[in-house]
C-alpha cells in the first residue's frame, strides 16, 4: 500500500484556517446542560463470574447520557485494588459497541481500571432513539440528522461519551484526578471530542489519547479518504450534490475535531499510520496541530495503515502515562 497523502514534513506543518461556528461553544454548554438536567443514577451490576475471569473483577454498567437515556458500559479493575484507581475511559470504533469485557483485559492487566463505552446504535447493548427522526441519511451514522446539528447523530453520541465521564464520579474506587480518555479511530475522535468539550467547562481530565482519530476535518476527508466511513458523506453528496453541500458541512461543523483540539488542555498522545486511506494522515495533523494543550506529543507509523501501532501501541500508551505520573500505585506502596 502506498502513501496516498502528504510526506511528513508537509503533515507536520500542516494547519488549515477552519472557523468553529460562531454558537459552537453555546450548542455545546447546552447540549450538556440540557443532558445534565434529566439527572439519573448510574448503576454497577458485578458480573465477573459471568466471564470465568480470575484476576479481573467485572461491572456491568448503566449511566444516564443523553437525554437521560441509559447507556451501557463495562467497568473492569484488577482484583483486590484497594487505592482508588486510575481510569481509562475507552471509546470504540465505528459500527461496534462495547462488546465482551473478555476483549478489553489490557488496561486492569497494568493496573488501571477501565470503562469502556458502548456506542448507541452501534453495539447491542445501548438503542438510539433518536434514529426516529424523519430525516434521511444513507448507511450508517455519517449522515444520520445531516440536516442540522440538533439533530445530527454525533450530538447524541458525543453527549453520551461526556456523560461517561460523569459517571466516573459515582462509581466507586476511581479516582476522579486521573481520567485517561482513550479510543482509536472513531474512539479517538470521540476521544478528542470529550476532551475539547472537558476543556470548554473547565472539567478535569488528566489525559487523553486519541489513536488515527476519526471525525477531524470532514471537508478534506470527504475528498482524499479511499475507504471507510467518510465514504457515506460522499455518497450522500453525490445524490444531494445540488442543495445539501453546504449545510451538510455547515452540520458537521459542530462534531469536528480540529474545533474540538482547540478547546483541549489535557497532555495528549495522538498516532498516525501514513499509510491509512481511512483517516488520512492529513485529517489527523489538522486537529492535532491546532491542539491547544502545551503537552502534546505524535506517534508517527510510518508503514502503517489505519491499524496504527496495532499490539505495539497499548505499551507506548503505558510509558506515556507512566512519565506523566499517571499509573497506577504500586501494590503495597503508602504514604
Amino acid at each position: 500500500m502506498p502513501h496516498t497523502d502528504f510526506g511528513l514534513d508537509e503533515l507536520v506543518g500542516y494547519r488549515p484556517d477552519l472557523p468553529a461556528p460562531e454558537d459552537f461553544d453555546a450548542f455545546w454548554r447546552r447540549t450538556l446542560a440540557e443532558a445534565r438536567s434529566h439527572g439519573g443514577v448510574v448503576k454497577a451490576d458485578r458480573v465477573t463470574a459471568r466471564y470465568g475471569l480470575r484476576t479481573v473483577e467485572v461491572d456491568d454498567v448503566r449511566f444516564p447520557g443523553w437525554n437521560g437515556e441509559p447507556v451501557a458500559a463495562w467497568l473492569l479493575r484488577p482484583r483486590g485494588a484497594v487505592d482508588p484507581l486510575p481510569v481509562v475511559v475507552s471509546y470504540i470504533g465505528y459500527s461496534g459497541g462495547r462488546g465482551l469485557p473478555t476483549e478489553h483485559l489490557f488496561w486492569s492487566a497494568a493496573g488501571y481500571a477501565q470503562l469502556v463505552v458502548d456506542s448507541r446504535g452501534q453495539g447491542h447493548d445501548t438503542p438510539d432513539t433518536g434514529a426516529g427522526d424523519g430525516t434521511q441519511w444513507v448507511g450508517g451514522f455519517m449522515t444520520r440528522g445531516i440536516d442540522s446539528p440538533e439533530n445530527h447523530y454525533y450530538r447524541r453520541l458525543m453527549t453520551d461519551c461526556v456523560r461517561a465521564v460523569d459517571a466516573v464520579a459515582e462509581l466507586s474506587g476511581l479516582d476522579t484526578d486521573r481520567i485517561v480518555l482513550a479510543g482509536g479511530s472513531q474512539g479517538g475522535g470521540l476521544a478528542l471530542a470529550v476532551a475539547g468539550l472537558a476543556g470548554l467547562a473547565g472539567d478535569r481530565v488528566a489525559a487523553v489519547m486519541p489513536d488515527v482519530p476519526f471525525l477531524c476535518h470532514y471537508r478534506e476527508a470527504a475528498q482524499i479518504a479511499l475507504d471507510g466511513p467518510y465514504q457515506e458523506l460522499v455518497s450522500y453528496l453525490r445524490w444531494h450534490s445540488r442543495h445539501r453541500v453546504q449545510p451538510a458541512f455547515d452540520t458537521l461543523d459542530y462534531f469536528d475535531g480540529i474545533h474540538f483540539a482547540r478547546r483541549a488542555t489535557a497532555p495528549a498522545l495522538f498516532s498516525v499510520g501514513l499509510m491509512d486511506q481511512v483517516c488520512p494522515p492529513r485529517t489527523v495533523y489538522a486537529a492535532f496541530n491546532r491542539y491547544a494543550g502545551e503537552d502534546r506529543t505524535m506517534t508517527v507509523w510510518p508503514f502503517a495503515d489505519h491499524g496504527g501501532g496495532y499490539a505495539s501501541n497499548p505499551p507506548a500508551q503505558l510509558d506515556w502515562l507512566r512519565e506523566r505520573g499517571l499509573g497506577p500505585v504500586p501494590s503495597g506502596a503508602g504514604a
